[in-house]
């Protein structure tokens, strides 16, 4: 067998030489060639092995890509999904590559972060005797004490800021006492030169500079070895060499001044030396390390926040009718659970006895608590109010909606948007260009700059190392993705990915379905009318029997209202559900339909015509009708009214105010979707759309140049949404429309998609800026790290100058970002 394979997150020949390691320990692989450059290998084995198997041997191995072949769906990657001991880059340079532990990444050399894990388990100790962890309440097995629960383990985000803080201070420590010195030289009767020689306190500089250079500042040294040994040239190489050359050229003069011209030597006649400058520039670098480190985490504070949502415990009611405190972890689907008052609701399920009303904000973004009564779905997460009520868990674990939105937020926050290719071009040619300016720089400043002219040429080359930040670029782009992503979701919009966020600003059609919506997608039957012999009670009990095996709503409401006036169901063969038409089935051998006009046709029944005008009346009042068949003929309709959302009329409005067109399809009739059409101002809608209908009129909008989002909400909309540019599920409809969206609205109304287009608008202008002020940033300062200003101004950069600057620049694109967590939607 010969298969190829797609791998993501393969970027260098390590990697491809670690995969290559990896897949050849499985004995069934007999061959294996690898395509750096298409990220794709192709294996030749002698039986198959599963994606599975290949995806698990190369996460044993420590390998965290993502293997698929063409066509098939992705194995999911359980370590994933939970977020333990998950690891990736903030900029993403290997797309989705992922680590199994903290550390630098090995393309930029910044430090990794970790992906927030999705529920937190409570465990438990004794206050007297902390060896004792149990993984529910009770009491202590040695003293008797009843367990406290043991707080959570500090997350790596929090151990590298703490680390970063502790190496701050040392290097502060030894860098301000270095700094005085030197500064001391400046001054015409240096005092320090009464209690040593300038030899002297050359030498306790140098000493005083070994704890910050080899301790507190040494991983900078080992980033930028790492980055020229792989080729990944990035701003630590600039650091490393900079701050390096400069340290070692300080310590060989301090060790061999006899070997230097006077031109590199002071009155006193010792050489010049940097140490502290070599010291404040890498102190300053570290202060910025550690500002972005805390940057950093409040860029994930949305999921951060998402997490706290998730309960930690549950109360379980037993079968003999007794309430158990459980761990979240031990619910199984269909136990009874117990929610107190003011409590969070554990998981996913249905109330099955009592009411009460619940805080739904923290996943819709809507303020105003939803009453509940028995039937009713609940959350996990969200809070309930001032009554008890018992339900049914129906989503555990990862199934339920929070679960779904952390780990939608979490891949959305860590995908590349299409504005970053330009950035991700730049980046790559950067550093080489970088250390070339800083060697013309050496050059012009030896031979045609004043005396000393070696020292100015020194000191400037270096300047032109330190203030380049390629950082500043690479973070332009992630950092607003994750924090609007993260906005987003705090306001119940759930986005796909980066792409998406960037292209919905571009939108400027708006295709949407009307039922579901448009409408409430709650519809009830309002009446059944008989045209003919049959009882109207007869054809409720076909049509009810009929649609109990449908999944449409308009067949929810008819059984439903066949419940409401309990009707005996009958017995029906042969069903099936005809895409944008109806349903038949069959009944005593006897052909039975419900359904529109073309359905009729379909099955060549016939229709009175007393009955089609009855049914047109129904329809003008913006009523859906279908018509009722048995054999041959059209016997009678049953008339099911669908209120409109409150919020569509303004919602369209505002997207008609900014340059949206907003256009509706339905398969519903032309008179009932004129009605619909009249009522919000709609310029334009197509009735009697089948499901390829409305692929063809987002084809024909994408031809005339369009960029087409597509709303939705049930089965039938999936292609489409595929199809569109941009497509949205209405949270409240199938996982199907869900799974085919780019976009999901969790409340389901068209107000979402106002502000998922004032989202997008918001983060592609922030990125916008962040960009420019990256790259103006380095278009000036590097120049003027060159000497620029030299010749007209007599200005020059002392390094020292250019380390805090490059600093930061990357903390103000990241603290820019962070104003998008205050935008109004």
């Amino acid at each position: 067998m010969k298969h190829t394979y797609k791998i993501t997150g393969m970027t260098c020949t390590g990697c491809k030489t670690s995969v290559e390691n990896s897949l050849s320990s499985i004995k069934e692989i007999s061959k294996i060639e690898t395509d750096l450059k298409k990220g794709e290998v192709v294996l030749e084995m002698t039986s198959h092995v599963t994606l599975k198997k290949l995806q698990e041997t190369m996460l044993k191995a420590g390998l965290h890509y993502t293997i698929s072949m063409p066509g098939h769906k992705k194995y999911e990657i359980k370590e994933k999904v939970d977020g333990n001991g998950i690891f990736y880059c903030p900029m993403h340079c290997e797309g989705d590559k992922t680590y199994d532990k903290s550390g630098d990444c090995t393309v930029c050399g910044m430090d990794l972060i970790q992906q927030p894990k999705l529920i937190q388990s409570t465990r438990y100790t004794c206050p007297m005797h902390p060896e004792i962890i149990k993984d529910e309440p009770g009491a202590c097995p040695i003293c008797g004490m009843d367990l406290i629960p043991m707080r959570p383990t500090e997350s790596e985000e929090n151990k590298t800021y703490k680390d970063l803080l502790k190496k701050i201070k040392i290097a502060l420590i030894f860098t301000i006492p270095i700094f005085l010195i030197a500064m001391a030289e400046m001054l015409s009767n240096n005092p320090l030169l009464n209690i040593f020689s300038q030899q002297t306190w050359n030498w306790i500089q140098f000493g005083l500079s070994l704890p910050v250079v080899f301790y507190a500042t040494w991983m900078f040294f080992e980033r930028a070895w790492k980055s020229i040994i792989t080729w990944n040239l990035n701003m630590f190489t600039l650091i490393g060499i900079g701050s390096g050359i400069a340290f070692a050229f300080s310590v060989f003069a301090l060790l061999f001044p006899n070997v230097f011209p006077d031109d590199f030597k002071t009155e006193s006649g010792t050489v010049y030396v940097y140490f502290e400058a070599v010291t404040v520039i890498l102190t300053l670098v570290l202060l910025g390390q550690l500002l972005e480190a805390r940057a950093h985490s409040q860029t994930s504070g949305a999921i951060k926040e998402l997490l706290k949502l998730a309960p930690t415990e549950a109360v379980l009611v037993t079968p003999g009718g007794e309430d158990k405190v459980i761990s979240i972890h031990d619910i199984k689907k269909g136990n009874l659970l117990r929610v107190k008052p003011g409590d969070k609701i554990p998981v996913d399920g249905k109330i099955t006895e009592g009411e009460s009303s619940i805080d739904e904000s923290m996943i819709t973004g809507e303020p105003i608590p939803v009453d509940k009564n028995v039937g009713d779905s609940v959350s996990s997460g969200t809070i309930n109010g001032n009554k008890s009520f018992v339900m049914l868990a129906q989503k555990v674990g990862s199934e339920t909606l929070l679960s779904q939105i952390i780990k939608m937020v979490n891949e959305a926050s860590r995908s590349r948007a299409p504005i970053q290719k330009l950035a991700d071009r730049i980046s790559k040619y950067f550093v080489p260009i970088v250390i070339v300016i800083s060697i013309i720089t050496f050059l012009v400043w030896r031979y045609f700059g004043p005396e000393p002219a070696v020292v100015y040429a020194f000191v400037n080359a270096i300047a032109v190392l330190i203030i380049a930040c390629p950082c500043a670029l690479g973070l332009a782009t992630p950092m607003s993705v994750m924090v609007g992503v993260g906005k987003g979701a705090q306001n119940g919009i759930l986005i796909k990915n980066a792409e998406a966020l960037e292209k919905m600003n571009k939108v400027n059609v708006l295709i949407t379905d009307k039922t579901g919506t448009i409408t409430e997608g709650k519809p009830s039957v309002e009446k059944v009318v008989s045209t003919s012999d049959f009882k109207e009670s007869d054809l409720l009990q076909i049509i009810a029997s009929l649609n109990q095996y449908s999944e449409h709503p308009l067949a929810e409401a008819v059984v439903k209202y066949g419940k409401t006036n309990k009707t005996a169901f009958i017995e029906i063969n042969n069903f099936e559900a005809v895409s944008g038409k109806g349903v038949t089935g069959k009944n005593k051998n006897k052909l039975v339909a419900l359904g529109n006009e073309s359905l009729m046709k379909q099955i060549k029944a016939d229709i009175p015509i007393e009955l089609q005008n009855k049914v047109i009346a129904e329809q003008k009042l913006g009523k859906t009708v279908s018509y009722i068949a048995i054999g041959k003929k059209a016997v009678g309709f049953v008339s099911i009214s669908d209120a409109i959302k409150t919020t569509s009329k303004n919602a369209i409005q505002e997207l008609v105010n900014n340059g949206v067109e907003v256009i509706m399809l339905t398969g519903d009739n032309e008179n009932t979707a004129k009605a619909v059409a009249d009522e919000l101002n709609l310029s334009d809608f197509q009735a009697g759309c089948l499901p390829e209908d409305k692929l063809k009129v987002i084809e024909k909008f994408q031809k005339d140049g369009k960029v087409v989002a597509m709303a939705g909400d049930g089965i039938n909309d999936a292609p489409a949404l595929a199809q569109a540019d941009i497509g949205i599920a209405m949270g409240t409809g199938t996982d199907v429309a869900i799974e085919s969206a780019e976009i999901t609205l969790i409340k389901g109304d068209l107000q979402g998609i106002v502000k998922s287009k004032n989202l997008s608008h918001a983060v592609v202008k922030n990125i916008e800026q962040n960009l420019f002020f990256a790259f103006i940033y380095n278009i000036i300062g590097v120049p003027i790290a060159a000497g620029a200003l030299f010749p007209i101004f007599g200005i020059l950069l002392s390094p020292m100058i250019a380390a805090a600057a490059m600093s930061f620049s990357s903390v103000s694109v990241i603290t820019n970002s962070l104003r998008l967590r205050k935008i109004e939607l």
